[in-house]
């Protein structure tokens, strides 16, 4: 790989894969790795999958890409669905091409709507690598770090008699910007009442809820979005990552009144990929299989057969500091061993086991996000050769 480019900051460890079907990846030399990362959560019904193969095979035969003049059809029918998901039977949907661009979308339409100066977001949100939504500057963003409210003793009565919260310009708030669980990779849940009560108050002062569902959506929470999990009823959502299940495309879905007022502004956005009939197909293609082969209840299923399993993991051998869990949603604290860098080795032992999961980089924490289609035997399974690593990488000199 020596004229690739690397700059996302994780270790490349296996150069030479070159098949991928469901759960596995396969090397030149046969050897097969069950992917429990989900090629970076982006394939919630795994690698290859034939709905997906199909999609695009039958869509690049008719028509790949719109102009500015022209649409096709299938435009309205994958939006129909993704308003359907996220209950904007009314709304209106744009498609695009990353996670990042979705969001971005998102915080220019908040923009071009609103006079306000100012946008909301929690301090441990990862929402672009670019734009406004990526540099989150102060003259436009106000951070609300929400770990004392993790802990406070008056969490279920949030209030604006709480110093934290009075101390945000609601007035000047024209959106909020969150992301219910990512938390950059840690996994990691606000409490349901300060979050209704900070997206309350923005309303109230006429602002707006958005909701990045870049990591989060797509069934991963054990919901088709984790804002649900809060009773949320955003006006913009973020969709990317899942919804192309290892196509890249994304999408913005507004509510119908968000739609028409951003109509009514004047605003203008516009890329060369914008709107394309073959991201479109591949995402209504996810959609309806997701639907039909009943994923979302094995996600439910099976993310608790692996956080029970981790747990009991966590209780026998006393070297995991802490889970958390939202469906196949998980990040493990390991417990910190002086001199020693415990994920990554634990991280790269998997690997040579045959499974590959998300290490945090600098951090003694793993992820685990498996697709939505794995068994609760292939749960097991990974269950099983964890604690073996667990076990050798903590009690050996390695």
């Amino acid at each position: 790989m020596k004229n690739i480019l690397r700059t996302m900051g994780h270790d490349l460890i296996l150069e030479d894969i070159v098949i991928a079907e469901g759960l596995y990846l396969f090397d030149s030399s046969g050897n097969k790795y069950a992917d429990f990362e989900s090629g970076i959560w982006c394939v919630p019904l795994g690698h290859n999958h034939p709905s997906v193969i199909k999609a695009i095979h039958d869509q690049s035969a008719q028509i790949i890409h719109n102009g500015y003049c022209y649409e096709t059809p299938i435009l309205d029918d994958a939006a129909r669905e993704i308003l359907s998901i996220t209950e904007m039977p009314d709304g209106k949907c744009v498609f695009l091409c990353s996670g990042s661009e979705a969001n971005e979308f998102g915080v220019k339409a908040i923009k071009s709507i609103s006079d306000k100066p100012l946008l909301l977001t929690l301090h441990d949100s990862y929402l672009a690598a670019y734009g406004s939504a990526g540099n989150k500057s102060p003259d436009e963003w106000v951070i609300f770090n929400w770990e004392a409210c993790a802990s406070c003793e008056r969490a279920d009565k949030c209030s604006t008699e709480c110093n934290y919260i009075a101390d945000i310009p609601f007035k000047k708030i024209a959106g909020f910007v969150f992301e219910p669980g990512s938390s950059s990779g840690m996994v990691r849940f606000p409490p349901m009442v300060l979050i209704r009560t900070l997206a309350m108050l923005v309303k109230q002062n006429g602002g707006i809820v958005m909701a990045n569902e870049v990591t989060t959506g797509i069934g991963r929470t054990g919901e088709w979005f984790g804002y649900r999990h809060y009773g949320l009823t955003p006006d913009i959502v973020a969709i990317g990552k899942g919804i192309g299940s290892g196509y890249p495309v994304s999408a913005a879905a507004l509510s119908e009144m968000t739609a028409e007022t951003l109509t009514a502004s004047g605003f203008h956005y516009g890329q060369s990929h914008q709107n394309d009939p073959l991201g479109a197909a591949v995402a209504l293609a996810v959609i309806r299989t997701i639907r039909g082969e009943n994923l979302i209840d094995n996600c439910r299923s099976t993310g608790s057969i692996l956080l029970a399993g981790l747990n009991a993991i966590r209780e026998k051998l006393c070297i995991i500091a802490d889970v958390r869990a939202r469906g196949l949603m998980i990040a493990v604290d390991l417990e910190n061993v002086p001199g020693m860098d415990t994920a990554g080795i634990v991280h790269r032992k998997l690997i040579r086991n045959g499974y590959i999961i998300a290490r945090r980089p600098g951090l003694n924490t793993l992820r685990i996000d498996p697709p939505l289609i794995t068994s609760p035997s292939q749960i097991k399974g990974f269950l099983h050769v964890f604690e073996t690593v667990l076990n050798e990488v903590y009690h050996s000199d390695e």
